[in-house]
């Protein structure tokens, strides 16, 4: 059974084109409208999706083909969809850049092409004019899977440049423009490391997200953008499983969520409710100390070392950690949470602070990126989210590292076999003493199938993990 699903992809012919601010516009313009904005991110970017859950109104969802697949990918966005009246996709990189040197794998071709969603092409032509035919052309019949059919030149250098581009792809049966906003149009977005700093009301302000949306309808055509996103062929209506059977008893889940843990894939928090956990989200910077009641505690990514001072100063909250960890109940922390169990935090100007001290060895930060990339994980013991030679996906983006080797120390296991894209040689990471487990890698649930109920049953206690 197909459904009708209006829906367009904001890509780029690369990275810094302003496509961000051009999804952001379309989608407080469309609210403006009074439609139901459905925001999606490809990739396995965290920072991108805060802006555009603040934009629409409704939780962001990834769509990444490497880690999760294209069934799972196509089930999610028609789910996800199926309740608003439009769906605006925002590309990661260019267009076709992604895991793989050769193919689309990991790109927002890929996804564009599986779910026959059409292509609105951001392309810089500060400097450009007729080159932009040449650029347009190429980017059009690269991959016949995908389908352009606007183009938003942006950074234009005047109107009459706008005009001239326009004219330009016309003369040679291109898809046209359907914004050319000049230099300035959007207001800046505020960034940090690669990417954006995490979105709130205090940087991204209603104000802003309706100066977006005015100069999009100011230097180009929603209404046109709008009938693109309604062309878009019927989409195989979301068609659930089977139920599965709900926990007699209801996990309850401590979830670290403030301003330095946030980094969480909406739909592996969904597939944990869906599983019987209650979601209790805690501070770890201003909560004394751990809910009650709880069976596990989930401590995501985020700026550890943005908020060390405060992380540290909770001592009260240091202790209920530690106390929760000796008392052989579950912990699962990546990135941002390894750094939080680690010994303590050393900053880039050299001050250090301490920290829960529940995995051994420190964290320090680096000037420079440390890893960025793809992973994919292979179980060498049994761990909270599969059997040894279990195989799951995920990726890292950090920039700490480890200043010791955790399991060196007792009781410590690295039951992580790590390959990462770039590299042929696996690494030993991923921590663990009896249920806790503390790694650089963000997981993505759905990279294998029974991950989730694993995880709960050991969370529950019916789950046991063996060497």
């Amino acid at each position: 059974m197909k459904r009708e699903c209006p829906r367009v992809v904001v890509a780029g012919t690369n990275s810094g084109v302003g496509k961000t601010s051009v999804a952001l516009a379309l989608v407080s313009a469309l609210q403006k409208r009074g439609l139901a904005v459905q925001t999606f991110k490809v990739g396995p970017d965290y920072l991108d999706p805060t802006y555009l859950e603040l934009a629409s109104g409704r939780p962001c969802y990834n769509l990444d083909g490497w880690m999760a697949g294209q069934d799972y990918v196509r089930s999610l966005f028609a789910d996800r969809a199926s309740s608003a009246d439009v769906a605006v996709i925002e590309g990661v990189m260019g267009l076709f850049d992604g895991s793989d040197p050769v193919g689309s794998e990991g790109s927002t071709a890929e996804i564009a092409s599986w779910l026959e969603a059409p292509v609105l092409l951001v392309v810089d032509v500060h400097g450009m004019a007729r080159s932009l035919a040449a650029v347009v052309k190429g980017y059009t019949e690269f991959d016949s899977r995908v389908k352009i059919a606007g183009v938003v030149a942006n950074r234009c250098g005047s109107e009459r440049h706008g005009y001239w581009l326009g004219e330009t792809l016309k003369a040679f049966g291109l898809p046209l423009p359907v914004a050319a906003p000049p230099r300035g149009a959007f207001p800046n977005l505020p960034s940090r490391h690669l990417g954006l700093v995490t979105a709130d009301r205090s940087n991204l302000t209603q104000a802003i997200l309706e100066e977006l949306g005015a100069a999009l309808e100011r230097h180009g055509s929603v209404d046109e953008i709008l009938r693109i996103a309604r062309d878009a062929p019927p989409v195989d209506a979301y068609q659930p499983g089977p139920p599965r059977p709900m926990p007699t008893k209801r996990m309850r889940l401590g979830l670290a969520y403030d301003q330095a843990f946030h980094f969480y894939y909406n739909d592996n928090l969904d597939a944990l409710e869906s599983r019987g956990c209650e979601l209790v989200r805690f501070s770890p910077i201003e909560d004394a100390r751990l809910p009650e009641e709880l069976n596990a505690v989930y401590f995501g990514g985020g700026y550890p070392e943005e908020y060390a001072q405060g992380l540290s100063e909770n001592t009260s909250m240091l202790e209920s950690v530690r106390r929760f960890a000796s008392s052989g109940k579950t912990i699962y922390a990546e990135c941002g949470g390894l750094m939080y169990l680690a010994q303590g935090i050393q900053s880039v100007d050299g001050a250090s602070y301490e920290l829960a001290g529940v995995m051994p060895g420190r964290t320090r930060m680096l000037t420079r990126l440390k890893s960025l990339g793809y992973v994919e994980v292979t179980l060498t013991r049994d761990s909270l989210f599969g059997t040894r030679g279990d195989v799951l996906r995920g990726h890292e983006f950090h920039y700490s590292e480890l200043t010791g080797d955790p399991s060196q120390e007792e009781g410590w296991d690295a039951v992580y076999s790590l390959r990462r894209m770039r590299s042929d040689v696996p690494a030993a990471e991923g921590f663990q003493k009896g249920r806790t487990v503390a790694s650089y890698v963000h997981m993505h649930f759905a990279s294998r199938p029974g991950a989730v109920e694993h995880f709960v049953s050991v969370c529950a206690g019916s789950g046991v993990l063996r060497k």
